[in-house]
């Protein structure tokens, strides 16, 4: 399946000594802290203590590449954490064109903003970021994303790396073999609950509660999200979740089957042949333990291979994605959430207005569009163009995000109300006036992000004005609120209810900048793009 790389990369990590000590940090005072592997030194910026490139899990490297985050060698001294580490490596724009600078296979580190005054008894709420970027791309680093408003807010920030690409998820027959107890295929998601184990060691260091620890991931980071929902080895490391654009039904970077053929309807080829087609480019074949051996002796660069997902255009596929592994991923989130198998945990979700133009769903015409709707073909008509004025461009671009984004969050929320747990949606489709060519039919996907952090850096033409600032106070005091207590309301803030799968209503940032809850004028789009899914079960 074609996907679309848009996003951010975000990790943490790091251990030290056995027993975790206090945070020394006032403002203006460079603060250490002690952690189950050793002595960290971070740097003062304000009013905010930021440590970056905290190493969580030893560098997957040599017989390391392909196998579960090992833990990280001790160290003596004080390990100075002024710069951001390595990306994991990637492909740089456009795709084919090598790898992206600033990447490396040592890449499992994390990043925390923290108050400058916090100490161990601050106990202070804690939120880790999981950064998109399709599996393929992204990081945790940067300033960007900068975590410094969460933590002005009495919040500790983490963002980390996972590995991505063939080395985040890959499947190969001699792999299998190979250390039968580990689990297979998802390296990507064992390094995120590494991370998150991490956090639940350390984070009391730093000034934070490893008891409220909320996740929260965009694009890849939500399908990561509810990855870390429904799998059983990630319970208990986190007491809340939210979801920005990040699906939930069953398709999209949701999980291959590592062995069978022909059993899931969207991944007819299993993870370990993608595995044997990757090797065959490579001139390598055959199975066995030395075939491995070659393969982990490849480089970086020939891992990556400039991004392709393909052998040659329209060729047999070479990069799996996530993978249906059976030990670590038993199955997906749609099926977990439909017998209620989920982390039941409080929950906000939501998406853009108008997230991608094309790419998931794609027609060359209104009348080929409304074909895939097969019998809802004439509601689908009436849905998304009553009045027949619509143009094609506009169209795709809400089909495309109602079918991946915006009905798997609404079923999402039902599946999560349906257990009695609380869930807040939302609908941002806020474009500033500097964006607004760019975005002419709402807002795309992952320009929620800026506001979220409350970081509106301008760049390519971009300004902000006023609005856009209080728009990004208000979500990012939004985000804190639920991150503190499991409800964004707070003093101030237009009243967010929980949601009601009874009411037609969602919490939307609306597109002039006011936000409230709203009957959601999407209803007839979101269901006859339900009754599609349902009929093509």
């Amino acid at each position: 399946m074609k996907k679309i790389v848009i996003g951010l990369a975000i990790i943490i990590g790091c251990s030290l000594y056995a027993q975790q000590k206090i945070v020394i940090a006032t403002p203006g005072v460079t603060p250490i802290v002690k952690t189950v592997s050793g002595l960290l030194r971070g740097i003062t910026e304000g009013d905010v203590s930021v440590f970056k490139g905290i190493p969580y899990a030893a560098p997957p490297v040599g017989v390391n590449r392909w196998r579960p985050p090992q833990p990280v060698t001790a160290w003596s001294g004080v390990k100075d954490l002024s710069k951001f580490c390595a990306d994991c490596p990637q492909a740089s724009w456009p795709r084919g064109a090598g790898m992206a600078q600033n990447s490396s296979e040592d890449c499992l580190f994390l990043n925390i903003w923290t108050p400058a005054i916090a100490t161990k008894k601050s106990k202070l709420p804690v939120m880790v970021w999981i950064h998109g970027g399709g599996f393929v791309g992204g990081s945790g680093g940067g300033n960007e994303f900068t975590g410094a408003a969460f933590a002005k807010q009495d919040v500790v920030l983490v963002s980390f790396n996972y590995r991505l690409g063939r080395l985040g998820f890959f499947a190969f027959p001699a792999l299998s073999k190979e250390h039968p107890e580990e689990p297979k295929g998802n390296y990507a998601f064992m390094d995120q609950i590494a991370a998150l184990q991490w956090v639940k060691e350390n984070i009391n260091a730093f000034g934070g509660d490893p008891k409220n620890v909320t996740i929260f991931g965009e694009s890849a980071g939500g399908v990561s999200v509810h990855s870390l929902l429904t799998i059983p080895a990630a319970k208990g490391l986190f007491q809340k979740a939210i979801i920005e654009s990040g699906g939930g039904r069953d398709g999209v970077l949701t999980g291959r089957p590592i062995q069978e053929e022909n059993t899931d309807p969207h991944y007819p080829v299993s993870a370990e042949i993608i595995g044997k087609n990757f090797a065959h480019k490579h001139g390598i074949e055959g199975t066995d333990a030395t075939v491995l051996a070659k393969l982990r002796s490849l480089s970086v660069a020939d891992i990556i291979d400039g991004g392709q997902e393909t052998d040659g255009p329209g060729g047999i596929p070479i990069y799996s994605g996530p993978i249906l592994d059976g030990k670590l991923v038993v199955e997906t989130a749609e099926s977990a959430y439909k017998a209620g198998r989920q982390a039941h945990v409080p929950l906000l979700i939501g998406s853009n207005s108008a997230e991608v133009p094309a790419g998931f769903v794609n027609a060359k015409s209104k009348e080929e569009l409304l074909k895939l709707f097969g019998n809802f073909s004439e509601e689908a008509a009436t849905a998304y163009e009553a009045d027949g004025t619509v143009d094609f461009a506009k169209m795709l671009t809400l089909v495309n995000t109602d079918k991946v984004w915006a009905e798997p969050a609404r079923f999402t929320a039902r599946a999560f109300t349906s257990k009695l747990i609380p869930v807040y949606t939302y609908l941002f489709s806020y474009v500033p006036i500097s964006m607004k060519d760019r975005m002419k039919y709402g807002a795309s996907h992952a320009s929620e992000i800026p506001f979220v952090f409350d970081n509106l850096i301008e760049r390519n033409g971009s300004k902000f004005d006023t609005k856009d600032q209080e728009i990004a106070k208000m979500m990012n005091t939004y985000w804190v609120n639920f991150a503190k207590t499991g409800n964004p309301n707070g003093n101030g803030l237009p009243l967010w209810p929980v949601y009601d799968s009874a009411k037609n209503d969602i919490f939307e940032f609306k597109p002039d900048g006011s936000a409230g809850n709203f009957s959601d004028y999407r209803k007839a789009r979101l269901d006859v793009i339900e009754k599609a899914f349902e009929d093509n079960k």
